[in-house]
């Protein structure tokens, strides 16, 4: 007998936080094929690349508090007023 998805993720919502995440990874890797190295390697390069972007100026880097205040500004004004001030 096969089980729908729906009903296992009514299972999944039973686990433990850890359980859960643990589950999470484990789809996520068999759904790209790649492992975890392989995936460690590309991030790298990733990184890497980003890296001398910034260190050529092919790049400008934004300050965080004006990447924050235009997050702000732009959340409803109901998820605005659950932020600390």
């Amino acid at each position: 007998m096969n089980r729908s998805a729906q009903e296992i993720l009514e299972d999944a919502r039973q686990l433990p936080p850890d359980e859960v995440n643990w589950l999470i990874e484990n789809l996520l890797q068999e759904g790209d094929g790649g492992s975890e190295a392989e995936i460690e390697a590309a991030w790298g390069g990733e990184i890497k690349r980003r890296l001398d972007e910034i260190d050529s100026g092919a790049v400008e880097l934004i300050p965080g508090d004006q990447v924050r205040a235009e997050m702000v500004a732009n959340l409803s004004p109901q998820a605005r007023a659950r932020l600390r001030p």
